[in-house]
């Protein structure tokens, strides 16, 4: 099968263990993003599968009707409203739905919440400008961490949280709330009190569109002045500037985030990078050997089966009915 790749920043899916599952195939890796509908025909143009990176693709209705040629997307981790699946199917196009752990998520979380309230990029920046100690930082034992949504990743950040000590408690739908409680965590009450009583909150919700926007900047306001916001989850689902002026009025005093509305961000041209209370990273929570090996590999083992007639993890599986004939 012809095969493409999209959107590999780092150039490194052809040096993972598993790209080797797709010998025999004809494979085309693009290291950047294109968002013209026109390019992104002619980039997939030739593609009977086309891997996804995560959502850094949209894949309209519009695109899917300028590639005849393709059968069958595979998703890295789970597909969301980036890809018309209703349109896959109509021309028919197989979706196949990815796996992932979350772990890599969940750490950077944890990363980005340690940096934060140790001042870590300001002292590491103090240190080679030639200067010493500058800030007071806090330590984690005795805060309350706040976790929004208790899904696979929320679930580990909570864990964490009570291994360094933390008052851990969580927000979230009826779901979210009933697993907290079976493993032994506390629910708030309200949204307004997990909100105010958080020295720390963390965001672990899946952005669909009753998601989108959910945080508004009322919300945002009623926390500490010396609070922690962490979004390493998705950036929509924060209301449009909120953040940015919540933080401008110094409720809460500090955010972390790894996503933005509009990705990649080049020439630091976001709001957030130009605020010292913002500690800003590439979207790396997913970016990580051990997590791409997995993610590529279930990709490319739902290629390979495929290939041979047995497909698997189809997210529209009457598509079968449609499917177009594979060219030779």
């Amino acid at each position: 099968m012809n095969i493409t790749i999209a959107d590999d920043y780092q150039d490194c899916v052809r040096h993972l263990h598993c790209f080797d599952k797709l010998a025999g195939h004809s494979v085309q890796v693009f290291n950047d993003s294109a968002k013209d509908l026109t390019e992104l025909a002619a980039r997939f143009g030739t593609a009977e599968a086309l891997v996804l990176t995560r959502e850094r693709t949209i894949v309209s209705a519009d695109l899917i009707k300028r590639l005849p040629r393709l059968r069958l997307i595979c998703q890295t981790g789970k597909i969301g409203g980036h890809v018309d699946v209703d349109a896959c199917t109509e021309h028919g196009i197989a979706v196949a739905d990815g796996q992932g752990s979350g772990a890599a998520a969940a750490e950077l979380t944890w990363a980005l919440i340690l940096a934060s309230r140790r001042h870590l990029v300001a002292e590491v920046n103090r240190l080679r400008d030639g200067l010493w100690q500058g800030h007071l930082g806090q330590q984690l034992r005795g805060q309350r961490l706040g976790v929004w949504g208790y899904g696979r990743i929320g679930r580990q950040v909570a864990a964490y949280g009570r291994a360094f000590g933390m008052d851990v408690w969580i927000w979230g739908r009826e779901g979210s709330a009933n697993r907290a409680r079976a493993d032994g965590f506390a629910v708030a009450v309200s949204r307004e009190e997990f909100l105010a009583g958080s020295d720390i909150v963390t965001l672990h919700i899946r952005l669909t569109p009753e998601t989108r926007g959910l945080v508004a900047l009322a919300d945002l306001v009623r926390m500490r002045p010396t609070a922690l916001l962490v979004n390493t989850s998705r950036a929509e689902l924060i209301q449009p500037d909120a953040l940015e002026r919540a933080l401008c009025q110094g409720r809460p005093g500090f955010a972390a985030v790894d996503v933005y509305e509009s990705e990649p961000v080049l020439g630091a041209r976001h709001p957030l990078l130009k605020l010292a209370n913002a500690l800003c990273t590439p979207h790396i929570g997913f970016v990580e050997k051990d997590n791409y090996e997995a993610y590529y590999g279930a990709a490319f083992d739902a290629i390979v089966r495929y290939a041979a007639g047995q497909p698997v993890d189809l997210v529209n599986p009457q598509v079968r009915n449609r499917e177009k004939p594979l060219r030779v």
